[in-house]
C-alpha cells in the first residue's frame, strides 16, 4: 500500500532506488536483506532496508559501496552514520533509510521486530509479545 499523498513520480525514483541498493547489497554479498516498506507509517521513507555483513570491515565496505553507487544514480545521500565504527551503519537516501550492521548488533536491536509491531499498528499491550515484553 502506498501512500495517496506521495506523488506516484515521486514514489518511483524510490521504487528505482531501492531495487538499485537491493542489487547493490547482493553483489557485496551482505547477508539476510530485508525490505520493510514503511510508506504508511512514516513521513521520511519509503522503505527501511536492514542487512547484515560478516565483519566490522565487511559493513564498512557495503556502506561505502552503496553510497557511491547511489551518487552514480544521481541519488546523493543526506545522511551517514556510523560509518567510522563498523558495528551499525545507517544511509539516509531520502525514500530509503538504509541499516548495514553486524550480526550481533542486528539481533541485538531487532528492528524488524520493532517495525513489524509499528507497520502491523500494535499497541505493545498484546499478551503474546513476545521477549520484549518479558523486561
Amino acid at each position: 500500500m502506498t501512500n495517496p499523498d506521495r506523488p506516484s513520480r515521486e514514489r518511483a525514483e524510490g521504487d528505482r532506488l531501492l531495487a538499485i541498493l537491493q542489487e547493490t547489497l547482493e553483489d557485496r554479498k551482505a547477508k539476510d536483506i530485508q525490505v520493510l516498506d514503511v510508506s504508511d507509517r512514516s513521513g521520511f521513507a519509503d522503505y527501511f532496508v536492514i542487512a547484515t555483513g560478516t565483519s566490522a570491515r565487511h559493513v564498512s565496505a557495503i556502506a561505502q559501496h552503496l553510497q557511491e553507487t547511489a551518487k552514480h544514480a544521481g541519488f546523493q545521500p543526506t545522511g551517514v552514520e556510523g560509518a567510522d565504527g563498523g558495528d551499525w551503519v545507517l544511509l539516509d537516501l531520502g525514500a530509503v533509510v538504509v541499516h548495514v550492521m553486524r550480526a550481533e548488533t542486528r539481533a541485538y536491536y531487532n528492528l524488524e521486530e520493532l517495525w513489524s509491531d509499528i507497520l502491523a499498528g500494535s499497541s505493545g499491550n498484546d499478551s503474546e509479545a513476545g521477549p520484549a515484553a518479558d523486561g
